[in-house]
Formats: C-alpha cells, structure tokens, sequence
C-alpha cells in the first residue's frame, strides 16, 4: 500500500479533479478499506453543483460518494474485538451516528439527535468526507459484511437499496395492497422490488423515458406521464379508487402534488426523494380523506434486511448498472448520470 492514493476532490461547485493525498488512517472502531466500487447517487449530483449550500459539504474542497464496496485492509484499534479482519468482504453506508441520543438508542440513528455535531457524528460523503478515492476509513458501525454471491459492483447498490427498502417500510404496505411508485430511477425501481419484497400484490410505476422501460421490462405497471394525467391513469388502473400506498422517489415538487392524489381514501404516501425548490400541496383532501404524508430518510438498519434480497435476486440491484468508469474519469461519468438521453440508471466508478 502506498502511502498516497487517488480521489476525486470538488474544489468548488462543478470544478472537478483527481488529487494524489494521503492514505489515511483508521481511528478506533475504524477500518481502511480498499474501495472498489462506488455507485453515483442522485444526492452526489446535487451535492456537486452546489445545491446544498453550506450544508452538503459544509465546505469546500470536498471528496464525495457513499454507495461503495471493498474489502478491509487495515483494523484501527477495537475493530478486531467486534470481529472484523483484514480481507473482509463489506458494503458501506453514509450515517455514522453518534450512538447515544434518544433517536439512535432507539434504533433510528438515521435521525441522530447531534447530526452534523463535531465529534459525534459523521456523514460519509455529504458532512465528512466520502470513498471517491482508492481508499477510505469508515467506523464499524457503517460496514455489513458481504456475502461472497454479493459482487463489489452489486454491493455499491446495497446502500441506495436499502433506502428503498426503508421508504416501503415507511409507506407501512400491508399484504395485499396497491402501490404506485412515482420516479422510474434506481431508488424507484429499487423501491418498486421492496414493496414486492413487503407483501404488495401490485406495483406501478409511474415515470418516462427509459426508465420507464425498464420498469416495464422488470415487469411492472407503468404509467407514462407524457400520455397525459398521470393520476387520472392510476385511478383508472384501480376502478377510481386510488392506491393504498404511494412511495415517492422522484423529489419533483410536481411529483409529490401527483402522489397525494393518487391515493386512495385513508392512503398513505412515503416521500424519499428532496425537492430543491418549494412545494404547492392542496390539504383539504389530507385532512378530509385522512391521508398520510410521511418522510423517509436514508435506512436506519435495512442494509443487513436487504442484502439477503439481493443476493437472491428478489432486489434486482445488478440490473440496474448501466455503465462503468474509472475514478479518473468521473467528469464524464457525472455527465453521463446527468444526461437524460444517455440510458444512465446506475453507474459504478472504480478508484
């Protein structure tokens, strides 16, 4: 192991490039992996351009990218007592909570109570620098142990799966139930199989494009929305009653106004994906058809739920990569995310 490696550094919004920085160390509870496959999420796209100011990153220069896997190649002190070993096959994930506040002690460390709090906590690539390098150091509680059936190009989709896999959970699909999901990207079709995997007895898909397509290929309802009103055809899909859940997966303002709608009499809409502009919401019918709107943020616990889904094929992660590039071309790899002709769904960069 050399004592510098590769990683992709933002300067500031936009402006790109490939450093040479050193390796860095693992504390306690920390492992250094060698990464070996990042997936490009919608959030690392915003991020770069600049959309979160001050917030995702706090500052810049910033090294991005959270979906990733690789294997252990150094133990920072405590990491063996818990189990690990040099070698070890993992998947990461973003949140490293800080472990003690009510919210984590609950089991809901996705919404640490000291989020962003030097010293208490940390998040991969969007508050704390991310794996877009060669190598990078997580704390034990951000690795899952990966099945060999698992491969590292299929493990860097584990953590946006698991996220989906939340947003379902958090719709609270019950056996039997009508699911519309509004965004045809890899966390709506990764949603799209969770709510399967949840006991849904149908799932639309509501999108365009290729997308689209390949949510029909994968072998559920799709609803166009270039073919006209896109609540008008769920009602329609459901004899005029509307869906018993909708998962929201695009974060289009116009999006969340189409999920509310398509629901049916005491539904409930699960919204994953964040707006970057103000939303317009008619509540006459949340109050009078007591509907429910709720937020799902990251997984708190689905990746270990996912992972046996995936390796099983029941969460069809590995169909959903599209492309591949190396980390010293992340530019064109970005471009190719953002262009909506390009047939882009998941693409894996390998440092």
């Amino acid at each position: 192991m050399t004592e510098t490696m590769e990683a992709l550094v933002v300067l500031e919004p936009s402006v790109l490039e490939i450093q040479q920085i050193p390796v860095p160390e693992p504390g306690p509870n920390e492992v250094l992996a060698r990464v070996r496959a990042v997936s490009i999420c919608g959030t690392d796209a915003h991020l770069i351009h600049g959309d979160y100011p001050g917030f995702w990153p706090p500052s810049f220069p910033f090294t991005p990218g959270h979906e990733w896997a690789g294997e252990i190649v150094a133990l920072g002190e405590g990491a063996d007592r818990l189990g690990w070993k040099v070698g070890d096959r993992v998947a990461g994930t973003s949140h490293n909570a800080c472990g003690v506040c009510q919210k984590c002690v609950e089991g809901r460390y996705n919404l640490c109570e000291n989020y962003g709090k030097p010293g208490l906590h940390k998040q991969y690539g969007h508050s704390y620098q991310g794996v877009d390098a060669t190598y990078a150091v997580h704390n034990v509680k951000c690795i899952f142990a990966l099945p060999d059936s698992i491969s590292f190009d299929e493990a860097a989709v584990i953590d946006p799966a698991s996220i989906a896999l939340h947003v379902a959970r958090r719709g609270n699909i019950q056996p039997g139930d009508t699911v519309v999901v509004t965004g045809a990207g890899s966390v709506g079709l990764l949603a799209a199989d969770s709510a399967l995997v949840c006991g849904a007895a149908r799932v639309v898909v509501v999108g365009r494009g290729y997308r689209l397509a390949k949510a029909a290929a994968m072998g559920f309802e799709t609803v166009d929305t270039k073919d006209g009103d896109p609540v008008a055809a769920v009602r329609a899909l459901t004899d005029g009653l509307g869906a018993d859940v909708v998962l929201e997966c695009a974060g289009v303002p116009e999006t969340l106004g189409w999920a509310m709608a398509m629901l049916r009499r005491g539904g409930r809409c699960a919204m994953v994906g964040i707006p970057t502009q103000a939303v317009s919401l008619n509540v006459q019918p949340l109050v009078l058809d007591e509907l429910e709107l709720v937020g799902s943020r990251a997984s708190a616990g689905e990746m270990r739920r996912v992972m046996p889904f995936v390796a099983n094929g029941r969460v069809r992660a590995g169909e959903l990569i599209t492309h591949h590039f190396p980390l010293t071309e992340y530019q064109q790899a970005l471009d190719t995310f953002n262009d909506r002709t390009s047939g882009a769904i998941k693409i894996i960069v390998h440092p």
